[in-house]
């Protein structure tokens, strides 16, 4: 495929605006050790003599390194993502790309933890399965130590909601590296670390397979930084299982439908969520015979049966093979716990008691009790009548695998920014208009900021969550406007020269001349990624 969204280069095309995220990936890296979410009662700083950076006038100084760090990031993606859809300007090639994916992940990956403290609490649970206790029964608090002292204490009594492959994992991790947190930490990270270069595999072929674009698909999952700082700094078992997941749907479209739903299942035994894809597995199978010859009956049980066979097979080796049965249903139950209003039904439960505040007082609690019950059915029947509208071929199999992600998100009792990796992963399959990909760029800015990097929220301060709105709605803008605060334009008035576009001849905004023009654009001041598109500022194709 060589249309001009997707025409690529292995020179330097794009490289500045690499080199900015990867610059911003290191300022991260080092503002964590200041603002983020170190083990609790850890002596490690005070022995290096660095216990001044966690507080004072040293956190301010390393709070400022962090946001400039994700101010870099956002730039340099959204800078990178205007001239992957632009058809005058020259992509970076796939390999180029898939290499810098590496480099703003790797300063990351020895980052102190930020956004959450989820990866103690991996620790503290696979420590509990290797005393001997059931993690799917008892909570971390049965073994206390430094890790149970360095996890969020709401969670110290929960039983764990992973799969048994992850469980497995973890255990083996903690039987390694015992108490120590730290080393703990960077083991973590390296167990998740196949789910990247898994993504990095996946995410081009799925793209390609339907005529998307693969530079835009490794931009829009990868280069996100909410996704790279949350699941490579944070980390998550996300970036495992999304990993798992997009190549278990690259494997079963391509044709290879036993081990494409094996790995899908192993995704599974991962974490819960990934089962939303298998169900659609069934029309991409049934597609495939149908392009060779009529279905019939026989096939649809035979393919039906053969889906739930190997699932409930791989499923079932992992959990014999740990030993713990089904417990984990137990662990799902917990999410109850967070709230926030990123869910309809948690933000339908605020509205009622808000609206209802004047004339009587009601309890968040029950409300919320009776709004998530009233989604939990809406969740269902979405997801059922999803399953059957996405029923005709391949690619509308894999479009509902999306919508039934994102139905998930919306509707379950709570969700956390990580978690859209879910949706993430299976939309580049699509050529997304533009408005999707700035409302991408503009809620990932948005989730980076009212979530704080040492695990505090803000969601519910106006104030904050004001400022938040403008500087998302910000970067939004500037995918598609090469300067948004026309900040160009005083910068030319000052050496006498016109404002942009007010001179520009229609021949320059030629495909042909797409390159040239793009580079004497990076040199032009003051404009907020100027040089990734030699058209007059608008939508890019699709949008």
């Amino acid at each position: 495929m060589n249309t001009p969204a997707t025409r690529s280069d292995d020179g330097a095309a794009g490289r500045g605006d690499l080199v900015l995220g990867a610059i911003g990936s290191v300022l991260v890296c080092l503002g964590s050790f200041g603002v983020g979410d170190p083990p609790r009662n850890s002596a490690v700083l005070s022995d290096l003599g660095l216990s001044w950076i966690t507080y004072g006038h040293g956190k301010n100084i390393f709070g400022t390194l962090f946001w400039l760090g994700v101010f870099l990031m956002v730039f340099g993606w959204v800078r990178l993502g205007r001239r992957v859809f632009s058809p005058a300007a020259v992509s970076p090639s796939i390999r180029m790309l898939r290499r810098w994916v590496l480099v703003w992940a790797a300063p990351l990956l020895v980052a102190v933890p930020v956004y959450s403290r989820d990866v103690y609490a991996y620790l503290a649970q696979g420590a509990v399965f290797g005393a001997g206790f059931d993690p799917y029964a008892d909570g971390p608090a049965h073994v206390p130590g430094p890790l149970v002292d360095s996890m969020a204490q709401v969670w110290a009594t929960t039983t764990a909601p992973y799969g048994p492959f992850f469980m497995g994992m973890l255990r083996v991790v903690t039987e390694i590296t015992g108490d120590h947190v730290v080393v703990g930490v960077l083991a973590i990270r390296l167990v998740l670390l196949p789910g990247l270069f898994l993504s990095l595999w996946a995410i081009p072929r799925l793209a390609e397979r339907f005529g998307a674009s693969p530079q835009g698909g490794l931009w829009l999952a990868l280069f996100n930084p909410m996704v790279l700082i949350h699941l490579v700094a944070g980390p998550h078992v996300e970036l495992l299982m999304m990993g798992v997941l997009v190549t278990g749907i690259v494997l079963v479209v391509d044709g290879r439908h036993v081990v494409g739903t094996s790995v899908l299942a192993l995704a599974v035994s991962i974490k819960i969520t990934a089962g939303i894809a298998l169900p659609f597995v069934l029309w991409i199978w049934l597609s495939h015979i149908r392009s060779r010859r009529p279905v019939t009956p026989r096939d649809v049980v035979t393919v039906f049966a053969s889906i739930v066979g190997i699932a409930v097979a791989v499923f079932g080796v992992w959990t014999l093979a740990i030993g713990l049965g089904l417990g984990w249903l137990t662990g799902l139950g917990w999410a109850d716990v967070i709230i926030n209003w990123f869910t309809i039904p948690t933000l339908a439960a605020h509205l009622v008691t808000l609206v209802a505040a004047p004339f009587v007082a009601l309890n968040l609690q029950p409300v919320l009790e009776i709004t998530r019950a009233i989604g939990s059915v809406v969740l269902a029947v979405t997801l059922v009548a999803v399953w059957w509208r996405h029923r005709h071929d391949v690619r509308d199999a894999v479009a509902g695998m999306a919508w039934a992600m994102l139905a998930v998100l919306l509707l379950e009792p709570s969700t956390l920014p990580w978690y859209y990796t879910w949706v993430l992963v299976i939309a580049v399959a699509f050529d997304l208009p533009m408005w999707v990909r700035a409302t991408v760029v503009g809620a990932s800015t948005f989730l980076l900021i009212v979530f704080q990097p040492d695990d505090a929220i803000v969601f519910y301060k106006p104030v904050e969550v004001a400022l938040a709105t403008a500087l998302a709605g910000l970067a939004a803008w500037s995918l598609s406007h090469r300067d948004p605060l026309w900040l160009g334009r005083f910068g030319r008035w000052a050496w006498g020269a016109p404002p942009v576009g007010e001179s520009t001849p229609a021949s320059d905004v030629s495909a042909g001349s797409g390159v040239a023009k793009s580079e004497r654009a990076e040199a032009e001041p003051g404009e907020f990624g100027a040089g990734a598109s030699v058209r007059k500022p608008g939508p890019a194709p699709g949008g």
